[in-house]
């Protein structure tokens, strides 16, 4: 299958590996677009791109760009959206509800959504949507083998207001462990940081999903300790309690779980170990690339023919 994929040029996070997954089973044009072009896809269009020479036409753009320009992606035929925020769609925040009503303007377009249950709150509401889950570069992250020095941490960003559950939950968990919360450079920094935590928290209260840092703690040795979001997204990972991961949903039961893995060092390492067997099967970018392929291949719903005022946009240049 030949496609057009439209990427970042700017993405905070490297996902080179996961569009090589694709590329890889299938017949990709493989595009940086930079913020000005995001800016004014008809323009990059007329410039860039013969739509007919594609079967689909993927866009793994910013969604606040995406938004403000409904009235000329209603004319790209074939598209699929890969969307790894959607989740941002089912809490508070500035972009609540607005997933929906976007995908509504746009109801034969497929999307590809990194969560579960918001894959499936999406069908629900009549959109063609796909669940591919968030994973781990195996090229850049790995069990280094190190002596884990840090007992409990968490690696990442606390500051945007979607984090809101995220600082709370962290603060709850501070007062009552002796808990590490910390950033670093990505590459080695990161990898050797990770190498050094054997409880990594994921505090994602209220995301509805697991963030990408679930999986590269786990692809580097360390127990997940991730707040639970919920049966459904848990089975469809195959993430199991004090078996793969460990899940609470308080802070007070997530220090009655680490008292009992401090106590046990054997199960501690069995659930690392079966948690890094579990995303070095599963979550890898070649891995997820190739089920990304797969959800590309079936048919995509009928695309109406353009209205008038599409038309008349296209011939304007509106």
């Amino acid at each position: 299958m030949k496609i057009l994929l439209l990427v970042q040029k700017e993405q905070r996070v490297i996902l080179d590996r996961l569009y090589e997954g694709i590329a890889a089973h299938t017949d990709c044009d493989l595009r940086w677009v930079g913020k000005a072009d995001q800016a004014n896809l008809r323009r990059y269009f007329r410039r860039e791109v013969d739509v007919n020479a594609y079967e689909r036409i993927v866009f793994f753009l910013r969604f606040k760009q995406e938004i403000r320009q409904v009235p000329f992606i209603r004319t790209v035929p074939n598209l699929v959206i890969l969307e790894h925020d959607a989740c941002q769609n089912y809490f508070p925040g500035k972009y609540q509800g607005k997933f929906s009503r976007h995908y509504a303007k746009l109801p034969w377009a497929r999307v590809i959504s990194s969560g579960y249950t918001v894959s499936e709150r999406l069908r629900a509401e009549g959109y063609d949507a796909v669940f591919v889950p968030k994973g781990y570069d195996p090229a850049v992250l790995r069990n280094l083998g190190l002596a884990r020095d840090i007992e409990l941490a968490f690696v990442g960003s606390t500051k945007s207001a979607v984090y809101t559950g995220r600082r709370a939950m962290l603060d709850e968990i501070a007062a009552r462990e002796q808990l590490l919360v910390t950033r670093t450079a990505s590459g080695e920094d990161y990898l050797r940081t990770l190498n050094r935590i054997r409880f990594f928290v994921s505090p994602d209260v209220g995301i509805g999903e697991y963030m990408i840092k679930n999986f590269e703690a786990m692809a580097c040795g360390c127990v997940l300790c991730a707040y639970d979001q919920g049966e459904a997204e848990n089975a469809a990972l195959g993430f199991r309690d004090m078996e793969t991961v460990v899940l609470y949903r308080s802070a007070e039961e997530l220090s009655t779980k680490l008292a009992v893995l401090r106590a046990d060092a054997a199960l501690t390492e069995r659930i690392a170990a079966a948690g890094q067997a579990l995303v070095e099967r599963d979550f890898r970018f070649d891995v997820l690339g190739r089920r990304i392929a797969e959800a590309l291949a079936p048919p995509l719903r009928a695309h109406p023919p353009l209205g008038w005022l599409d038309r008349l946009r296209l011939r304007v240049g509106l």
